[in-house]
């Protein structure tokens, strides 16, 4: 059943992006190894998380957060601050029948104001630096929340900066894994929300990117 669900999810998204570019993946191969198994490298980091509600964000096309929903069966938001991609994504949540699933569309900053400290998991894969991913969760994550992390390869100074962060952020590093999806690494690093921030957030609207810390 969840290998249909998974399936499904695929071929919506490849026919979708014939008219709507949400993905530069076109093909079936690559798209269930770049993303649906890709997706699923997270699921033992989300299985490991306290439960409650989920949001990826930058979700696009759905991955990591449609797999992560149909294999866990968490209560799951899948955000994007583009209105087109959230609008495929309703269509194709309604057609996999997926209840348990919704979608936001605005920037994270305004989803962290409107739902502060509500969620137990944020995942993010290949959406930015991981010292602005670790700002973005911060303020979503209640506190022993999980904020899962999809790298490809990462410069060593991109790591250490998080790791320098972990207290004004108040997150903690908890995990790291590096493993091979055939000939790509990739890596999963996981913190978790152990104490409230040193600053206010989130900060202004797209001030993680533009300024960050």
């Amino acid at each position: 059943m969840h290998e249909d669900l998974l399936k499904r999810h695929l071929e919506l998204v490849i026919e979708a992006n014939k008219t709507t570019n949400i993905t530069r993946i076109s093909t079936w191969d690559e798209g269930m190894l770049l993303h649906v198994q890709d997706s699923l490298i997270g699921l033992p980091e989300l299985n490991d998380a306290p439960e409650g509600w989920y949001v990826d964000i930058g979700s696009g096309a759905g991955y990591p957060g449609i797999p992560l929903a149909i294999e866990s069966g968490r209560k799951t938001l899948l955000a994007d601050s583009v209105g087109k991609k959230t609008a495929i994504l309703d269509d194709i949540i309604t057609q996999l029948g997926l209840s348990s699933v919704e979608t936001y569309t605005g920037r994270i900053e305004d989803l962290a104001r409107e739902h502060p400290g509500e969620f137990a998991v944020v995942t993010a894969r290949a959406l930015s630096r991981v010292s602005v991913l670790m700002e973005f969760a911060s303020p979503l994550l209640r506190r022993g929340g999980r904020l899962i992390c999809y790298k490809a390869r990462m410069e060593d100074d991109e790591f250490e900066h998080a790791l320098s962060l972990q207290e004004t952020l108040g997150m903690t590093l908890v995990s790291d894994r590096t493993l091979e999806l055939e000939d790509r690494c990739r890596r999963i690093i996981c913190f978790e929300k152990t104490a409230k921030p040193r600053i206010k957030l989130p900060r202004k609207t797209s001030f993680a990117q533009k300024r960050p810390l």
